[in-house]
């Protein structure tokens, strides 16, 4: 079976997102009492990222009629921004610290690294998702036209 390159963007960020879910939630659960605020956001991203590329990457596959492209689109735009906003965010929150065997630490700045790279391939997603809706804005491509003679 051969991929294309949305297919493997779908497969690597899910996989990322499981990745960044268990980094950050590693990091919260060193916190006694309440975790930070960018933390729990950054959890709440790969939950929903796992969500949008569910809808997005399975059902145009098994459920067509609950397909829609503009909310493809628009899910991703989303995400992207989510990412993005969640990635700064988080490196400013760990900084650059010298972490030493902190593995807390570690996981913090490798939760920062995962983040970065979910919204390059979201930021990816959302470009050839919005190429893909200008392309066939206004007209139907899986049908081709059936002339009335040849040649025309």
């Amino acid at each position: 079976m051969a991929f294309g390159f949305v297919t493997i963007a779908h497969i690597v960020g899910a996989v990322f997102s499981i990745i960044e879910l268990g980094l950050s939630g590693y990091v919260a659960s060193s916190y006694w009492w309440r975790s930070p605020d960018i933390i729990n956001f950054i959890i709440f991203n790969s939950v929903w990222s796992l969500l949008v590329l569910a809808y997005v990457g399975l059902t145009p596959l098994y459920m067509t009629r609950l397909f829609h492209k503009l909310v493809s689109l628009g899910l991703l735009v989303i995400t992207t921004i989510f990412w993005f906003a969640g990635a700064i965010a988080l490196a400013v929150f760990v900084g650059h610290p010298r972490c030493g065997a902190n593995t807390v630490c570690g996981s913090g700045q490798a939760a920062v690294a995962f983040a970065f790279f979910l919204w390059a391939i979201f930021t990816f997603l959302t470009v050839l998702d919005a190429l893909e809706a200008m392309r066939s804005r206004g007209h139907n491509t899986n049908v081709k036209a059936n002339h009335a003679y040849p040649g025309a």
